[in-house]
Formats: C-alpha cells, structure tokens, sequence
C-alpha cells in the first residue's frame, strides 16, 4: 500500500500503547463476548473441570477471549459461540480445514441437475446424548424449527427457498426449493441437528443442554466463568483424546498469556500479537498460524448524518493509515482488507485500496460541509485488542479533524445495543470483525450488505442499501454457474468498496498459542476452534 506523509506520530503510539498496558493489567476473568466474530465456523471439545486449570493429562483448558452469546446451535452468530455449539452438535455435513464440505451425519448427497432437489443418506445407529434416535424425522423437525417464524432463529434465512421436506425412510430426506440456492449446502453444513427431545424449549437450548450428537456432551455452562464439556463415550465416530475440556472467556490479553505460561491453560485462542516474540523464545509454548478469513472493519451507520455522504465516508477511509494499523494493533501479522472479505474467502475479488491521504480525506471533508470535523461516537467489545484498535482509530481520525469519543462494552450488552430497528439504534460507528462461516462468498456477502438484513433482522449494521447489490445478491445466490457467480461477486465487491460503508482495516492472521504437550487442536480460517483430535502427550 503506497501512503503519502506519515502523520503517525511516535507520542501517539506511545499513548496508545499506554492505555492498552492498562487494560491488559486489569482482572483476568471479566467477561466479553465474541460479537463481531461473525460471523459470523468447525469444531469438536469436552470437560467437566472446576479447578483453574488442566489437573490431569485426561483435561485440557482453552482460554478464549470473549464470552460465548449463546449455545443454541440454531441462534448463533458469534465466533465462540459457533465453536462451543460444534463441540456437541454435528450436522448432515460439515468443514474440513480448509473450509470445504464434508460428509458428517450424512454419508453422502445428491444434488439434481436443476439445482432443487438436496437428497441426504443418513448414517444409521447414532443416539443424540439424551438416548433419542437421530433419524430423517429429526433433521426435518429441526429445519421445521427453524423454518417457523414464531421461533425467530437466526438460521431461519437459510431455508427460505424450501419448498418441501420428505422422509422417504429414516435414512433418506429430501429438501426441495422453490429455486436454485448455490450456497445451500454451506449452509447446511452450519446447521446443527438438536435432539427431537430438547426442541421446544429455547431458553434452555440457549443456556445448554446434552441434546446433541458430537464427540463431547455439555456439563454445565457458567456465563462469564466457564463451559464444562465431557466426552461422548458412546460417540459413532473416531472418539475423542482426552476426557474433558473447559473453556474459560479471560478477555484480558496479557492474563490469557499469563495462563499459557503457567499452564493453568494448555491452549489460548486469539494469542496477544504483541506477545509473539517473546514467546517464540520459550520451549514450552508453541504457536500456531492460519490465514484467515476475519475481516476487520468499522461499520458506518448511513442512516445518520455525517455518514449518510460519500464523500464522509471515503474521507475517513483515507484518513487511515492501514501499515501504521497493521504494524501497531496487529503487530505486523495481518494484511489490508481489500475488498468486502478476505483473500481467502470464496470470489474475492481486489480492489484498489484507499490510500493514506490525510490530505484528502480533509478536502473531502470539506466539499461535504464538513471543513472542521465532527463529533462521532465508536463503539467496540472491551477485550484488550480491540480497545487497541479503537484506540488507534480514534488517534488517526483526530488528524483531520473528527472526534471520536471510544465506547467499550461487554459484548452481550454491545450486541442487544447494536441490533435493535433502525428508528431505534444509536450505533454511529462499530468496530467489529466477520468471518463468513459458511465458507462462502454469500456468507460474507449477503447478511453485511443485503438491504433484507438491517438489524434486528441481520447484521448490515451501516444499514447499507442498493437496490442493484441486492439484485446482484439474489442473482449470485440463484446460479449454479461457478464463472457466472465469479462474476457476479466481483461487481458486487466493486461497487461496495466503492461506496464505502465500512472503514476497511485489514484481515488476521489467526495466532494460537498452545503448551509443547497439546496436539490436534486447530483454528480454521473462519477463526473457530476445532478439538476433535484434541490430546495431551
């Protein structure tokens, strides 16, 4: 990225890295959630601990940054909570590492020619944790239930476009739309079948309950402390390594480090950038590395002046200085968003990049009537790197003349902030991140930027519309040509970036951090964790 004079003074970094030292001081089991992680992911774990840490080499602790939201596989939306779902629930399909479809609860599939009709061959002789049969009737209760409106699950966009749901047998179901949806069976690889038995009681699906199929059955979730899973000893599959996992939420980057090096946990998850280094020096831990499909950004809510200006828009995009960014929050592991998603994300497309012009970013100020700045508020989650983050935005944005008054929040309390109707929502600017666990180009695409998912009904926070994008959207979702959707997703990418709803920061690179002795535990691109192999040597 070529940027004109630097305006990154070393006094501000100095003061950002001041007030993130703070943070990073402060008590280690606060909880946040994981928000804007969304994203909008695989996974498998288990334990019952109650102690601090790993006491046996049968029990692993994984210290997470944020809290888990939910652990109602059919509500999610969050990172973490996408992971703790997917250590006790499986679907009909689901990801590899690299984010492509496998085989899971179904053995194989038939797609017709015409794109509508999905047939499932189910694997016979699985019991969900609570004894009941996981058969065709189960799977097709669970899309009923997330078909039903007065349910009002965040999943219930996925079947929009069914028309029928058939039984054959108790090994067959057949799903026919009403047209063509290319990315159905990413989402069906997201969509997580819950015991018949635990169905009509959300509350309690949503604080936890042993109503599922995987490798590890649920024990006892405590919000803001930990979650305690136990392994499925009668699980159909390979079986798991190790007997328990707790997850603990220690938002806090220098405590979750702290644990790492003590051993109280025996994998953390994101790990504290700035830490790298010194941990590279120290036998005991071993880092891992992915490049990610977690695109960082600021939504800017159009809905409200000064936002509802292009020129205001893409004058603060050149207002930041991305390397500084990269160099300072990321501590050099990351690169630019240059697009609407990540380079790794399904259809990506670049494109030109604002560059660093406070210069401009002032006469565009100014052409919109805003010669001497404004005053704006930013929220974010308080864990310790996203209040780097905005602490970094706000440093930058004062250069030319905004204020920008940085609000934390935990993040269950941010998220009820944040998704309420328009007429409703106070939100200005977010800092946030969305990894499309679907693994695909709708998935990054359609929920941020769709006019159909405004909140509460989705997460297109800027309250971004275009009739031709959502045209677009519609007509990518409802081709089956690979060349054509390419296509499709390049315009929509084009145009997007072109009218600058988001401030666009930059995409991970994910770093874990595990002790010597942890093997078989995986972050995928989409940033969730993945314990099915999980053990201690």
């Amino acid at each position: 990225m070529k940027a004109k004079a630097k305006r990154w003074s070393l006094l501000a970094l100095i003061a950002i890295m001041a007030f993130v030292f703070a943070a990073c001081s402060s008590s280690s089991n606060n909880t946040s959630s994981s928000g804007g992680n969304s994203a909008n992911s695989g996974t498998n774990s288990g334990s019952s601990n109650t102690g601090s840490g790993s006491t046996s080499k049968d029990s692993i602790t994984i210290a997470i940054n944020q809290n888990f939201l939910t652990l109602d596989p059919h509500n999610t939306s969050d990172t973490h909570s996408i992971t703790a779902v997917r250590t006790m629930y499986e679907g009909l399909v689901g990801f590899d590492e690299n984010m492509n479809v496998v085989p899971l609860l179904a053995e194989n599939w038939d797609v017709s020619e015409d794109g509508l009709v999905y047939t499932f061959h189910l694997r016979s002789g699985i019991k969900f944790h609570d004894g009941a049969d996981f058969n065709a009737e189960a799977v097709k209760l669970n899309i009923e239930r997330a078909m039903n409106p007065d349910n009002n699950v965040r999943f219930s966009r996925f079947f929009t476009k069914v028309a029928s749901i058939e039984t054959p047998d108790a090994n067959t179901i057949v799903i026919t739309m009403s047209e063509p949806y290319a990315p159905f069976l990413n989402k069906m690889a997201m969509f997580l079948i819950i015991s018949p038995n635990a169905l009509g009681n959300a509350e309690k699906l949503a604080q936890g309950v042993a109503a599922g199929t995987g490798p590890y059955k649920f024990v006892q979730w405590v919000s803001g402390d930990r979650l305690d899973l136990e392994r499925n000893d009668e699980y159909w599959g390979e079986g798991p390594k190790v007997s328990k996992v707790t997850f603990k939420p220690v938002p806090e980057n220098g405590a979750r480090m702290a644990m790492l090096q003590t051993g109280e946990a025996d994998f953390i998850y994101p790990f504290p950038t700035e830490q790298v280094e010194k941990a590279e020096g120290d036998a005991n831990i071993v880092l891992d590395r992915t490049d990610s499909t977690i695109a960082r950004y600021v939504t800017l809510n159009i809905l409200k002046k000064p936002f509802d200006d292009i020129r205001v828009r893409q004058a603060l995009n050149h207002a930041i200085d991305k390397d500084a960014y990269i160099k300072v929050v990321k501590s050099g592991l990351g690169t630019y968003l240059s697009s609407t998603m990540s380079a790794k994300t399904q259809y990506y497309s670049e494109q030109p990049l604002y560059e660093y012009n406070p210069e401009k970013a002032k006469q565009l100020l100014a052409e919109a009537g805003y010669p001497d700045g404004f005053k704006v508020t930013l929220w974010g989650e308080s864990e310790s790197e996203t209040v780097k983050g905005m602490q970094f935005i706000a440093q930058q944005l004062a250069e030319v003349g905004v204020e920008v008054e940085v609000q934390a929040y935990e993040g269950a309390t941010l998220g009820d902030m944040v998704y309420t109707p328009p007429e409703e929502n106070k939100v200005e600017m977010w800092y946030v991140s969305w990894s499309p666990s679907s693994g695909d180009a709708d998935g990054a695409t359609r929920s941020l930027f769709h006019s159909d998912y405004w909140p509460p009904a989705g997460p297109n926070t800027a309250f971004y519309k275009n009739d031709q994008v959502d045209a677009w959207i519609d007509e990518a979702n409802a081709t089956s040509d690979t060349a054509k959707a390419a296509a499709i997703y390049a315009d929509i990418q084009k145009q997007i970036y072109a009218d600058a709803p988001w401030l666009f920061m930059g995409v991970d690179q994910i770093i874990s951090g595990k002790r010597a002795n942890v093997e078989g535990i995986k972050v995928y691109p989409d940033g969730s964790i993945n314990l099915r192999q999980a053990e201690l040597k």
